[in-house]
């Protein structure tokens, strides 16, 4: 993936799982390592950092856009490459937050669908995020400005459909719907 991203001139930093095959197992040994240690693995394109915080307990953090082994000046003397990705973290999981606030995510077993909702959940928060920035007055004196937006946003897409249905609804209840959207 790191080399993928740096042939679009692109960087990553993130942390790794200590089971890939692909990890060397010096990384890997806890035994005889002392508290606030780090060991360095350097490739042409990527860098990884195992850092000891704990006893007995390491952290795995890859980047392709460090290219040293630079400590921090704390007492703790922790790697550059990891205070670089604490202080960046937080994007995914605040987004996790947000979007399930107000999903479309259903339980699944089939994996295209859980992708399905899940870019249907970030493209609507990011569509309200764009309205949002354009329209910063829009119900700005209401807290539920984002259910509002969802409800409209829904609507908007539904209502071309209903309105070219070339049939009319089966039951009373759908042509009620329809006949109240159009």
């Amino acid at each position: 993936l790191g080399v993928e991203l740096q042939k679009r001139k692109l960087t990553m930093l993130g942390t790794v799982r200590k089971n890939k095959p692909e990890l060397p197992s010096e990384i890997l040994k806890m035994q005889g390592r002392p508290l606030h240690s780090s060991k360095f693995t350097f490739t042409e394109n990527t860098t990884l950092v195992s850092y000891c915080p704990k006893r007995n307990k390491n952290i795995l953090v890859m980047s392709t856009m460090h290219k040293d082994a630079s400590l921090s000046t704390r007492e703790d003397m922790m790697p550059q490459m990891i205070l670089d990705y604490n202080s960046t973290k937080g994007g995914v999981d605040n987004l996790d937050k947000v979007t399930a606030t107000y999903s479309c995510q259903r339980k699944s077993t089939r994996w295209p669908l859980v992708v399905f909702y899940n870019i249907v959940d970030v493209s609507a928060y990011n569509a309200y995020v764009l309205w949002i920035e354009i329209n910063q007055h829009w119900n700005a004196s209401k807290l539920y400005r984002r259910r509002i937006f969802l409800e409209e946003l829904g609507k908007a897409l539904v209502t071309p459909k209903i309105q070219n249905q070339a049939r009319p609804a089966r039951s009373p209840a759908a042509a009620a719907v329809i006949a109240n959207v159009q």
